[in-house]
């Protein structure tokens, strides 16, 4: 098998990431040379690469369901949004500068020409590259800077899917009016749909599937259905819906549940820090954006954040800032990861991030950062540190890091270890850490939990011994590659990525349609 092939969506979040990661998985499991592959991602969620960059935490995970280590190479443009106007622009793997809508209208052509050639040299080296495409191609509006869509599509000569989610509703007109905005050459590539997230007997929606077959000439290749035990691994934010829980806890391994809020900050980042807690036995995480929510909870996580400053200021305005200085009053667990554990200092200066200059952190730590260039991008491994006097002395550990700011100074005994310097701090009941990523070393969150339940009064909470994150993610992997292999149509799939999109598909007529001036009314 030889070729490439486009995963393109009705909307964010329609599914284009666990489609891609799920025929990437059955690819590879079928001994396909595979690597996946979006051009341009928007998105705070990203890991560090082996390579020194970094790149969207969804190609990160579709690497791993092609059996390969993360690479720039997978996602040669990123967006990193630090306000609704403004985002840092990441080209292979480094920050170049932060732009808006004109000024990356005037980057467009050096950037077309880097997703040409990364996408040129991985064809070049594997048997099969399944691209993603970002948001929705029926975004018309920018089509003529467009990277990751049609504009890939046409440059790469790709076959492209659209994929629906029926749980949004309307998912027929979606396909439907995706394909028919655009112009003839463009619907000339787009080769079928998918419909996504289905619940209930699939025979009731086939005459639907053939009515949208007879309307545009294509072929649905495909009903997945909702899997509600398919979680792990947002693609970004979107996914982290405040009030809502994450995964799906299994129950105790004791006698007692420990709860986690993690707060849904505005401009949070690397959100699926917390899916690692999840996966614990008796751990029920859910994100949260009320202080009152904080009150029950047996630990407070206070995530990443692309706009420290900004999200800081959010958090005393909301009231959780008052929440979190009450639990520390009184001694209860609460842990800052990245941005998290900068606003738990006393003081960050940001000439860089926000321009805010010198702001006031929360106080509970006492730590001053200092933001700076360049970003700090590293993976790094260490243990818990002796000097911490917690349950997580020497045990081994593993993160990455992706931040401005540093620590320019701490009073607080070091938490950890990293690369042999010290790293994080903690007192009392306060843990903050740069390191994202660090729940998933499975021995290390173990002891930490324990000692969480402890202080939080959960004397019957246990951690139990089994759990691997590692393997709840591929176990999530080889389920996105079942759910392909039994509800899309194989074969077909195989025939377009290897031939492309058939010739002489029907082209959908567009726009208003105009009475007649003269026609009765």
């Amino acid at each position: 098998m030889k070729g490439a092939l486009l995963v393109a969506g009705t909307t964010s979040d329609a599914g284009k990431s666990v489609v891609v990661a799920g025929i990437c998985r059955m690819l590879a499991r079928k001994g396909v040379r595979v690597a996946p592959f979006k051009a341009q991602n928007m998105s705070n969620n990203s890991v560090v690469t082996l390579d020194g960059g970094e790149i969207g935490r969804a190609q990160a995970l579709q690497a791993q369901a092609c059996g390969l280590e993360p690479s720039v190479r997978f996602n040669p443009v990123l967006l990193k949004p630090g306000s609704d106007r403004r985002s840092q622009l990441v080209v292979r793997g480094k920050a170049v500068g932060t732009v808006g809508a004109a000024d990356y209208f005037r980057h467009r052509q050096d950037l077309r020409a880097v997703v040409a050639a990364e996408l040129d040299a991985l064809r070049a080296e594997f048997d099969v590259v399944i691209c993603e495409g970002a948001g929705s191609p029926a975004e018309i509006n920018l089509r003529a800077t467009d990277l990751a869509n049609m504009g890939l599509a046409e440059a790469a000569g790709l076959p492209v899917l659209v994929v629906g989610d029926i749980d949004r509703g309307g998912v027929l007109a979606h396909l439907f009016g995706t394909l028919a905005v655009l112009e003839p050459e463009d619907q000339r590539l787009i080769a079928g749909f998918v419909i996504n997230k289905f619940r209930g007997d699939v025979e009731l929606l086939r005459p639907g599937l053939d009515r949208l077959t007879e309307l545009t000439g294509r072929p649905t290749l495909g009903v997945v259905p909702f899997d509600e035990d398919l979680w792990i691994d947002a693609e970004d934010s979107l996914g982290t819906v405040a009030d809502a829980p994450v995964g799906r806890p299994a129950a105790p391994a004791g006698t007692e549940w420990l709860t986690v809020a993690a707060v849904r900050l505005p401009r949070i980042s690397n959100s699926t820090d917390v899916e690692a807690l999840a996966c614990e036995p008796g751990v029920a995480v859910r994100w949260v954006r009320d202080p009152s929510r904080l009150a029950d909870a047996d630990l407070v996580v206070l995530p990443g954040s692309k706009s420290t400053v900004s999200d800081l200021d959010w958090l005393r305005r909301s009231g959780i800032a008052a929440a979190l200085l009450e639990r520390a009053a009184a001694g209860r667990p609460i842990l800052g990861i990245c941005g998290g554990y900068q606003m738990l200092g006393r003081r960050i200066v940001d000439d860089v991030e926000s321009a805010a200059g010198t702001v006031d952190g929360l106080g509970l730590l006492d730590l001053d950062v200092e933001f700076a260039e360049p970003k700090v991008l590293r993976c790094t491994e260490g243990r818990g540190s002796a000097n911490s006097m917690t349950s997580t002395e020497g045990i081994p550990l593993h993160g990455y890091e992706i931040h401005h700011g540093r620590v320019t100074r701490s009073g607080d005994p070091a938490w950890l270890v990293a690369a042999g310097e010290p790293e994080g701090s903690v007192r009392g009941a306060i843990w903050g850490t740069h390191l994202h990523g660090l729940m998933e070393s499975d021995d290390f969150r173990r002891a930490w939990l324990r000692e969480v339940a402890d202080r939080a009064g959960r004397t019957g909470f246990v951690a139990a011994e089994a759990t691997s994150v590692a393997a709840v993610r591929t176990a999530q992997l080889d389920l996105l590659a079942d759910l392909m292999e039994n509800h899309l149509d194989t074969n077909l799939l195989e025939k377009l990525i290897t031939s492309g999109a058939p010739a002489g598909m029907p082209t959908l007529r567009s726009g208003l349609v105009v009475p007649d001036v003269d026609s009765p009314r």
